[in-house]
Order: structure tokens, then C-alpha cells, then sequence
């Protein structure tokens, strides 16, 4: 397990990466899997590296997909690659530099999945959440491709609402999943954002979210338009972090 801050942010299992212990991340691999077709390799970029949980399955369940993860802090990229080594030949590759430059430096249509799990502590970056960067997404992501955002927030959720006005503005289809017990305010928690240029498989996920170890519930398209999305996003002149629960940073493993 690894912790910043005193929150839980990557749980590895070296001896079978597709143990997946944090629900949200149940979540993601459930996406992933739904997309095209199964066991083909995928162009992945990961906003955010922690541990590499994401990247370590689907190496696995995808061999010899490219993937690249942006991490920003090569201390925690170093004690990662000391005590949870990636394994020879994973196609994984570290580039130690923010999302937001990263993304930019990329070429149109590069990605067939990007996945923006990153933060700052237990704080998503302001500069992750705003209306140019999804843009920015947009761009390097192909006219099929997928798009997933791990979010916090807490009911009524305003910082979560101006988020998904941006991804709403960016891509023509955007879901939301989460643990009902967010959805119903009764605790803080994470909240996963689907986009893409293309049609989501709203109902294969929704019958695998009812199935899952972690039961979830798969919001459709029009629910977010009309519930879960405010009418001004954040912009790069108007942008906050994530909700916080954490003070001073530590790391360990």
C-alpha cells in the first residue's frame, strides 16, 4: 500500500496485479475492459502514476499495450520502482512531468485510453479539472477513444458539478459511477467521469456495475446533462482543487 499524506493512494498485489482492492479502480478496469475489443493492446496515458496499479492490469489483461504514465514526483516514482518493481517487458514507460504538460506535448488522436487519476495528496490539481485541459483531452484522444477522471467530492457536489460542465463541453458522451452511498451523500468519495467523442456502452456497464465485488451505480448521458453538471466549468483563470482531508505530506509504503 501506498500512502501520501495519510491517504490510501495505491494498493499492489506483485503476485497478481488484477487484484484490484480500491472500488474506484475496480471501476476503471471495468471500463477499460468494456473497451473494443477483448485482450487487444490499447495506447494508454495515465495522468498520474502513484503505484501504477491501473497500468500493472493492463499489462496483463492487455499484453503489449503502450502505455505511458505521467508522475510529476520522482520520489515517489523511485520508491515505487524499489519496493513494487514493474515487471520486465511491461511496455509501461515513466515520463516524470505534470499532466498538464505532458498531455500538451502529445499528437492528435495518440490515445485510445487516457486515465487522469492524479493528486496532490488527497487534492486533485486545480489545472486538472478546467475547461482547457479538457480540451486538451479531446484533442489527443481517438474519435473512439475513452477518457476516465477520478474525482472527490462530497453531496451536493460543487466542485464535482463545474468538473463535469467541462467534460460535458469537450466530449459528446460523458458518464458518471460511483457508490451509492456518495450518490446519496452519506459520505465523501470518489467519483468516476466517462467520456468519449463515441457512444458509451451505458447498459454492458451498468449490468457489470450490479455484478461487481464493489456495487456501483452507472449514471446515463442525459441524468448527467440535466443532474450533475453546472452551467459554468472551471477554466484555467477560474479553477480550485478537490475538496481536502489530509495535512502535511508523507510518504510510505
Amino acid at each position: 500500500m501506498l500512502k501520501v499524506d495519510g491517504t490510501d493512494q495505491s494498493y499492489v498485489d506483485l503476485d497478481d496485479p488484477m487484484r484490484l482492492e480500491f472500488d474506484y479502480v475496480q471501476r476503471m478496469a471495468d471500463a477499460i475492459d468494456g473497451h473494443g475489443l477483448e485482450g487487444e493492446p490499447l495506447r494508454c496515458v495515465h495522468v498520474g502514476g502513484a503505484g501504477m496499479t491501473l497500468p500493472r492490469y493492463v499489462a496483463v489483461t492487455r499484453p503489449r499495450s503502450p502505455q505511458i504514465v505521467l508522475e510529476p514526483d520522482e520520489e515517489v516514482t523511485a520508491l515505487v520502482r524499489e519496493q513494487m518493481p514493474l515487471p520486465r517487458h511491461s511496455g509501461i514507460k515513466v515520463r516524470p512531468v505534470d499532466g498538464r504538460s505532458g498531455v500538451a506535448a502529445m499528437r492528435d488522436d495518440f490515445a485510445d485510453v487516457v486515465v487522469v487519476d492524479a493528486f496532490d495528496g488527497d487534492r486533485v490539481p486545480a489545472d486538472l479539472t478546467t475547461r482547457e485541459f479538457y480540451a486538451d483531452l479531446a484533442r489527443v484522444t481517438t474519435p473512439d477513444g475513452l477518457v476516465l477522471l477520478n474525482l472527490a467530492d462530497r453531496a451536493p457536489f460543487p466542485y464535482l458539478r463545474r468538473a463535469v460542465r467541462g467534460v460535458c463541453d469537450a466530449f459528446a458522451q460523458v458518464m458518471i459511477s460511483a457508490e451509492p452511498a456518495t450518490l446519496k451523500g452519506r459520505r465523501f468519495g470518489n467519483v468516476l467521469v466517462m467520456a468519449s467523442p463515441a457512444q458509451l456502452p451505458w447498459q454492458s456497464l451498468a449490468r457489470k456495475a450490479a455484478s461487481s465485488p464493489f456495487p456501483y451505480r452507472v449514471i446515463p448521458y442525459r441524468e448527467v446533462v440535466t443532474t450533475f453538471a453546472a452551467k459554468e466549468p472551471f477554466t484555467d483563470a477560474d479553477s480550485e482543487r478537490s475538496p481536502s482531508r489530509s495535512g502535511d505530506t508523507t510518504y510510505f509504503v
